[in-house]
């Protein structure tokens, strides 16, 4: 199986963590796409997260009307922060056989340098890189030799999306405000979900 992951708090998650992967999913004939909420995001050691189990819960529920795109716990699970090379090590000892494609959205690529190991990580996997409308390459010199070269070699695939309004920030900051979400960006399983336990309030 070709087998796409993607990282990261989901906190909480909406339409512009489904739709892209989708698309991305399609683009690149991926079997299947695995969710990995993180508990403890490296990256911010300082920020408080709604509870990592909640996060857990809100992705799956997102996702249960798509059978190709599927979450696991194995970052909930570590009790440490989660370094994506690790998980990248994990899932190919699990599943030997699968091809592993992580995606990252675009910021994420450029930010790929200030992850543990993350020479292992452009040197082994594929990258499938989400972008926005209007995207345009960075020329090869202004890259980190790392990222270019795997560019160069293509193992990088860039792969343009529709703007998204939603953003993880703003429906915390409707939610802490009591203002309403707009329907379309999260899904309605998962607004219930954030009703019922008064999330970001």
């Amino acid at each position: 199986m070709r087998v796409g992951i993607l990282g990261g708090s989901f906190d909480p998650v909406h339409r512009g963590h489904i739709e892209p992967v989708e698309a991305a999913r399609r683009a690149l004939g991926l079997d299947q796409v695995v969710y990995l909420p993180t508990a403890q995001p490296p990256h911010k050691p300082d920020r408080r997260f709604a509870p990592a189990l909640a996060r857990f819960c809100m992705v799956e529920l997102a996702l249960l009307d798509r059978p190709e795109l599927r979450v696991s716990n194995h970052e909930l699970t570590l009790g440490r922060p989660a370094y994506t090379i690790e998980t990248i090590e994990h899932l190919r000892a699990e599943r030997p056989a699968d091809e592993l494609v992580l995606l990252v959205g675009f910021d994420s690529f450029l930010d790929l340098p200030n992850w543990r190991r993350f020479r292992e990580i452009v040197a082994s996997t594929r990258l499938a890189v989400l972008t926005r409308s209007g995207f345009s390459m960075p020329e090869p010199s202004r890259l980190e030799p790392a990222l270019a070269g795997a560019v160069a070699r293509g193992t990088v695939d860039f792969i343009e999306n529709a703007p998204c309004e939603a953003s993880s920030s703003e429906i915390r900051r409707r939610l802490a405000a009591g203002e309403p979400i707009p329907e379309a960006w999260v899904p309605e399983r998962v607004l219930t979900f954030l009703a019922k336990y008064s999330l970001y309030r």
